[in-house]
């Protein structure tokens, strides 16, 4: 299959206008219209060594969740990754396409593959919802937990299924956890909406120090990681093509990008 066929079917299940205005999403490098598709390496961030490792494993097209392009390049050097990353797809002929905002939105998306990871039910859109093309989006996702959980019992759950080793939270909650609101990567934005939504908790990637002040047993704050929230978007991308091009190629990448480390 062509290239274009693979971004086509991408951008039917999150069309690109879902994304947020300040986004970047769509065809970031190289040429989509006539060529043949070699195999698709699939991750979060899009770096030198991804690059290398879809030279290696035959890919000609890299579909990430963060757009390599992000800001206006003013030339294309060595002074940085991005520009060394690009000269490189270029020189492979290697094709580069970003999911981002529109993936974070799409139903079915980033925030409902994290829920999914968590065993939510009845998960549906609490903020900013829209509909594009037919698809329905949305900012953040709430859902219900099997069994009401108690607040370290889900702070548990977080390091176990995300791979988590620390969680930033606020105060411990002292009631029952059910309705968890959640919104991968940097989602502080929703904390107030997931509160009107009547979450007992919120699961985001990032937020910064003054956001957790004055919520203490109004709401459970749990803040995982924005690479950690997210990184299984990759999943989504590997059943959207595995689902319209069954004998596709498709690899997620092995390599971890986050470049936060825990010490």
């Amino acid at each position: 299959m062509k290239i274009k066929q693979v971004v086509d079917a991408l951008e039917h299940y999150a069309p690109l206008p879902l994304q947020e205005g300040y986004d970047n999403a769509g065809l970031q490098v190289g040429l989509t219209e006539a060529v043949e598709m070699s195999g698709a390496l699939l991750c979060l961030d899009v770096t030198e060594a991804v690059v290398d490792e879809a030279i290696r494993k035959g890919c000609n097209l890299i579909v990430s969740h963060h757009p390599l392009i992000f800001r206006k390049l003013a030339r294309i050097s060595d002074e940085n990754y991005v520009q060394r990353t690009v000269r490189k797809a270029i020189k492979n002929d290697i094709t580069i396409v970003a999911m981002h905002t529109n993936m974070d939105a799409a139903a079915g998306g980033v925030n409902f593959k994290i829920a999914e990871k968590l065993g939510l039910r009845n998960v549906q859109f609490f903020a900013g919802e829209k509909e594009v093309d037919g698809v329905k989006g949305g900012e953040g996702v709430i859902g219900e937990v099997a069994e009401d959980l108690a607040a370290d019992d889900l702070v548990l759950m977080l390091k176990e299924r995300f791979g988590v080793e620390c969680v930033q939270c606020n105060q411990l909650l002292r009631r029952p956890i059910r309705k968890v609101a959640l919104c991968g990567g940097a989602g502080a934005f929703l904390l107030d909406a997931a509160i009107k939504a009547g979450a007992d908790a919120f699961i985001t990637g990032e937020m910064s120090y003054h956001e957790y002040f004055g919520h203490e047993q109004e709401i459970q704050i749990c803040v995982i990681g924005h690479y950690q929230s997210e990184q299984f978007t990759g999943e989504i991308f590997r059943s959207i093509i595995q689902e319209n091009f069954p004998d596709a190629k498709c690899c997620i990448s092995e390599i971890n990008t986050n470049p936060i480390l825990y010490l």
